[in-house]
């Protein structure tokens, strides 16, 4: 077995990976960029190595790194150059380990391309398409026209759903094949693009397989990844829902298959995608050649060890166990949660977390990657940590799950946690009545922002606290209103009436606006806040970050920003209707020109982070002025344009 281990990658999955390294004994070493330094995940490994600003995707220092620490081998988690032939080759060249299959391996089932035309070859099902290398836009037209629709646009290089596009109809076609090359390219690298027929309402299910260099192939369980959004999985479950034994069976049959296509040695996942109303029709999706995210739902129900195994078999050992070996016990169910805001379409929120609850309990495992105090940096995927519940049955794991979820705690950067209850809550979910498209229906009231009726009171009465604890006996604090012929401190959150706090004899009482006068309470600790309002009390997280004060509660982050003296001089001014940067990012088209008549609805700037792309759009009809140049970058509430309505002089 190996001595040392270099872990090619970050957050979560790194510190999964040097948890294994540490419990068999193996050194481990962690590599970081800049905008990483001082992650979890470098503190965690016995050594540490800087790689510079983008690091992550340059083979050539990963494996310099490797050498100059003595590392025997790599493990290149997921992501990033995970799946990366080249990587794998230099790691040959320089006598170190890849912790993954052959450079053979992962040419073949990195390009979609060649892995359809692979696993036909093993009589395998495929979904209907065209795909070929060097397909142009017209190809594609074309290529739609004879598929049919709704098709789906697809990166050759692809994978976590990244640069794939829905075409539903003629007229969608070449923006769509627009955005997918941009993003295919941002992502792989490669904008070879091809196309397969989109099925609606489908499941999709994969199957883990190991495979060690004696020629043993083992199907370890499969998952259930129905779940998803923008193509990239939510919740993950093992065993899958309601798949028909013999089905079963076929598909692990055809995993195997896959895997002997092109001699595979590592962990890997196959995926299917399944017709809703028929899952003996199931046909091959891809092949991960890698580590997947879900991973510890497989773990929880075999009780084996994933990571191990990879290590025992890059050593050239033969795999421990045999097929009948393998047991599934139970039902485990993954959650991920993101720093994203379902709201507006999951756009990655990123920046510092000010405080972190973690849940535990029984049967409840998390796999993080961040700790309070470092800076969520919006160059990654922004997956923060993992929460896997398991249980004898799946209604007990949902029940499981759903309650560590209500005990996560994020307080910082916005995260979809009260999304995820709600879609866990959700009866189609409960019931098992999944498809991929389940998340798009619902979107409307799964993402939508958290109620927060009290979240203007709640800072109020957590700023007075803040002022009454560091003021001298009889100070007063800032005066403006009165209530009752008693001074109040008056504080002023943006999107919300002010609040008045005033103490009365036994306790607080508070006014948003006009509204009615509610009693309260509130004791301040160093990170939550014991509060009573009308007598319901709660205990509520806080912080500020520089510019707002930060409130935890019913698990969304609440920013209240007071808004400076100018902006509240100038309320009742009128301006222009601005468009504004939903997310820190890059500008990587500007469809309009400055001065242009727009409709509403018009893309006017396109903002690119975490390689998705989204379109800000006119609001109204208009003169568009444009403030932004591609290659700009942004920050997020940052004004992109304004759209000028001509004035109408009155007759």
């Amino acid at each position: 077995m190996f001595e040392r281990v270099l872990v090619a990658n970050r957050g979560e999955i790194a510190c999964r990976v040097i948890r294994t390294l540490q419990r068999l004994g193996i050194r481990s070493v962690a590599v970081y960029t800049d905008a990483d330094a001082g992650a979890p995940h470098t503190s965690l490994a016995d050594e540490a190595v800087a790689l510079g600003s983008d690091g992550y995707l340059d083979p050539d220092r990963i494996v310099a790194a490797a050498v100059r620490t003595g590392a025997d081998a790599i493990h290149p988690g997921y992501g990033f150059l995970s799946e990366n032939a080249r990587l794998a080759a230099a790691c040959a060249e320089a006598g170190v380990v890849f912790v993954g299959p052959s450079p053979t391996a992962l040419a073949v089932m990195g390009d979609k391309i060649r892995a359809r035309e692979r696993v036909e070859a093993f009589g395998v099902p495929v979904v209907a398409g065209v795909s070929r290398a060097g397909l142009t836009d017209d190809d594609l037209v074309a290529a739609i026209e004879r598929v049919g629709l709704p098709a789906l646009v697809k990166p050759a290089a692809g994978g976590g759903g990244k640069g794939m596009h829905v075409v539903r109809s003629p007229g969608e076609v070449r923006q769509a094949l627009a955005s997918a090359r941009r993003e295919a390219a941002a992502a792989f690298g490669d904008d070879t693009l091809f196309v397969e027929r989109y099925l609606d309402a489908p499941r999709h299910i994969e199957v883990q397989v190991l495979a060690d260099a004696h020629g043993t192939v083992l199907t370890v369980a499969d998952r259930e990844c129905t779940l998803q959004r923008r193509h990239q999985k939510v919740i993950e479950e093992a065993p899958s829902i309601d798949l028909p034994a013999e089905v079963r069976e076929r598909m692990a049959r055809d995993a195997r298959a896959v895997a002997e296509s092109v001699d595979y040695v590592g962990a890997g996942t196959v995926e299917f995608i399944v017709p809703g109303g028929d899952p003996g029709a199931y046909a091959f999706l891809e092949m991960n050649t890698r580590l997947q995210v879900e991973h510890p739902v497989t773990e929880q129900v075999t009780g084996l060890d994933l990571v191990a195994l990879q290590l025992h078999v890059a050593a050239g050992l033969p795999l421990p166990l045999a097929q009948e070996d393998v047991r599934v016990t139970g039902h485990a169910i993954e959650a991920r949660v993101y720093a994203e805001d379902p709201a507006t379409g999951f756009l990655p929120t990123g920046g510092p977390i000010a405080a972190l609850g973690e849940p535990g309990g029984d049967g409840v495992r998390v796999d993080s990657g961040v700790a309070a105090g470092f800076t969520v940096p919006l160059l990654y995927d922004p997956l923060l940590l993992k929460v896997v519940a398991t249980a004898p049955t799946r209604a007990e794991a949902l029940a499981r799950l759903t309650a560590a979820l209500e005990r996560t705690e994020v307080l910082g950067p916005n995260t979809n946690v009260p999304f995820l209850v709600r879609l866990l809550r959700d009866e189609d979910v409960r019931a098992g009545r999944l498809d991929t498209g389940l998340i798009e229906r619902r979107q409307a009231e799964l993402a939508a922002p958290a109620e927060a009726p009290d979240a203007a009171a709640l800072g109020a009465l957590v700023s007075w606290a803040r002022e009454h604890a560091a003021r001298p006996a009889g100070a007063w604090g800032r005066t403006g209103w009165r209530l009752q012929g008693v001074a109040a401190s008056v504080y002023r959150f943006e999107g919300s009436a002010p609040v008045a706090v005033v103490p009365a004899r036994d306790g607080l009482v508070v006014r948003a606006g006009d509204g009615p006068e509610r009693r309260a309470a509130v004791t301040l600790h160093d990170e939550v806040a014991e509060i009573a309002l009308d007598g319901v009390r709660r205990a509520v997280r806080w912080a500020t970050d520089g510019r707002a004060l930060l409130l935890l509660d019913g698990g969304a982050t609440h920013r209240l920003v007071e808004p400076p003296p100018e902006a509240l001089a100038a309320a009742g001014a009128e301006a222009a209707p601005e468009l504004r940067s939903p997310m820190p990012g890059t500008v990587v088209a500007v469809p309009v020109d400055d001065g242009a008549d727009v409709e509403t609805g018009t893309a006017v700037v396109v903002v690119e982070a975490m390689k998705m792309e989204h379109a800000v759009q006119a609001p109204l009809p208009g003169t568009v002025e444009v403030l932004v140049r591609v290659g700009d970058r942004v920050a997020r509430d940052q004004v992109l344009a304004r759209v000028r309505q001509p004035v109408r002089s009155e007759a």
